[in-house]
């Protein structure tokens, strides 16, 4: 309907369900699976500091830092996974029973769905305000895609993190967390460079020469239909890719830590 009457009324609702549905869906899966042992606060409170904690501290974080540029993707995915471990840590303080690798899993997803789900939502409305007609399209995409990458990513670093937390509740930042926050933060930063190298892969492929301004909005020419379906297409498929070695990597997890090994 948003698309046959070019009307802008429909899209606050738009973006909002394209940013939250995934999310929430997954956390009510989280719920239904694991709410009995993790308790109905933790999984939405890991849901909520998510998005609350963490999309703040990575825009301060990004703001510091010249862009583009190789040091900002790193620096923005670093402040960003940080802030999401410190948001389930903050969650979870309260809480000294909960504790091991699966149950970080559970939780530290449900973080980086809530994280993805406000920040897929502001790039949406970025890209509706800045060009409704034409950057719509890979922003739909990236609302679908980018809730796999940030919860599979916090997945990891909250399994590592509740793996070695003390019985009194305490949380350690020993040497296996560090090394998965680094881990994922350079998934996280290759991802985002994928993404921003699209537009100049789409010119290359297409021939048009090294137009600048090709996808940016005020600047002549604009995008063919053909080429903003590559750029959709060629803006989905790096992070694809980084988010098949997210999965590996927690799948691996759940293997090595059968539910009877893990009950706190």
């Amino acid at each position: 309907m948003t698309w046959a009457t070019r009307s802008t009324a429909p899209l606050p609702a738009l973006v909002l369900l394209g940013g939250f549905l995934v999310p929430v869906v997954f956390v009510l899966w989280a719920y239904e699976r694991h709410g009995r042992d993790l308790g109905v606060s933790a999984v939405l409170g890991c849901f909520l500091a998510g998005g609350a904690l963490g999309v703040p501290a990575a825009a301060l974080a990004g703001s510091s830092v010249p862009h583009p540029s190789p040091d900002w993707f790193l620096t923005v995915a670093l402040a960003a996974e940080t802030a999401k471990l410190g948001a389930l840590a903050f969650t979870l303080r309260r809480q000294p029973g909960i504790r091991g690798t699966r149950a970080g899993l559970a939780l530290g997803a449900a973080v980086g769905v809530g994280f993805a789900a406000v920040e897929s939502t502001g790039y949406a409305l970025a890209a509706a305000l800045a060009a409704p007609s034409g950057r719509l399209e890979p922003e739909l995409l990236r609302g679908l895609l980018a809730p796999f990458g940030q919860g599979l990513w916090t997945a990891v670093t909250g399994g590592a993190l509740l793996a070695l937390r003390r019985p009194d509740g305490r949380f350690r930042c020993a040497p296996p967390v560090v090394a998965a926050c680094m881990g994922v933060s350079l998934l996280h930063a290759l991802a985002d460079a994928l993404r921003a190298v699209a537009p100049w892969l789409v010119v290359r492929l297409t021939g048009r020469g090294t137009e600048p301004g090709l996808f940016a909005p005020g600047y002549p020419p604009q995008p063919s239909a053909a080429q903003q379906h590559l750029l959709t297409l060629v803006s989905a498929a790096g992070p694809a890719l980084v988010t098949l070695a997210g999965a590996g990597w927690a799948l691996s997890l759940v293997r090595r830590n059968p539910p009877w090994k893990n009950t706190p």
